[in-house]
């Protein structure tokens, strides 16, 4: 696959499969999420490209926000990463062509949003985890997001799993209705293009204005005004209790990484 940076892209007859690809749990930071943004803008317009399956590496689909990097950026570099992901949560939730997300590991709390964009969710079985886990984190959960984890699991458990902050593994996950389907590792990406596939035998035209069509309420539900929804949340992130939560998952981190 050509390796952009942070994503590789191996291109098929008709889609293409990107593939995350940053450090060992593919963290999100704003180089990441900034090149998935552009590549997903220029596949929209390339009609070579008629569908995408997002997938990770071994272990890690995406571990969620990089918390290492985000803890050292300044007020404007941590207002512009926010701006930019939740743009990227946006565009992803209203990109028309087909969407299959190949979950190959841990999804938690970024890494679980970049899936729930996706017209389908495949999840690797295993002792993996996925959902929201913001609040734990110190991390405001704004409404766009609820809006879009209840359109798939409803309004009850989106609320209680958001205030709980809590992870479950693959079962529970296609239980609740965040993953579709559990696969083992080795029938995990094939069965996102035989997905894929039975996407792209239907008439494409009809098929994206129909999912245009259907995501209209939950894509006019998650617009905001960033500085009005977003102030509390970036006044939270500077109070020292929330520095302390976050530098403590910060420390816990580096300590992993060089064990």
């Amino acid at each position: 696959m050509p390796l952009v940076k942070h994503i590789s892209i191996e291109q098929k007859e008709h889609y293409q499969i990107v593939a995350l690809n940053r450090g060992k749990a593919n963290a999100l930071d704003q180089e990441l999420v900034d090149e998935l943004r552009q590549h997903f803008a220029a596949a929209a317009e390339d009609e070579a490209v008629q569908g995408i399956i997002l997938t990770g590496k071994e272990r890690f689909f995406s571990a969620g926000l990089d918390l290492i990097a985000l803890y050292d950026y300044d007020e404007q570099q941590i207002r512009t990463f926010w701006l930019s992901f939740m743009n990227l949560i946006q565009e992803l939730t209203a990109w028309p062509k087909p969407l299959v997300a190949a979950i190959s590991g841990h999804a938690p709390a970024g890494g679980c949003l970049l899936s729930l964009c996706a017209d389908y969710r495949v999840m690797a079985r295993g002792a993996y985890q996925i959902g929201l886990n913001e609040i734990p984190v110190g991390i405001i959960v704004p409404e766009a997001i609820f809006e879009l984890y209840r359109f798939w699991i409803g309004s009850n458990a989106a609320h209680n799993m958001l205030l709980e902050g809590k992870l479950v593994g693959p079962e529970d996950a296609k239980e609740l209705g965040i993953v579709n389907r559990t696969a083992s590792e080795g029938e995990l990406m094939g069965i996102a293009e035989r997905q894929m596939g039975r996407y792209l035998a239907l008439p494409q035209k009809t098929w994206r204005q129909s999912k245009t069509n259907l995501r209209r309420q939950l894509c006019a539900s998650m617009e905001m005004d960033f500085d009005t929804v977003f102030a509390p949340a970036l006044k939270l992130w500077w109070e020292p209790s929330t520095r302390a939560i976050v530098g403590a998952i910060v420390e816990g981190l580096k300590s992993r990484s060089k064990a």
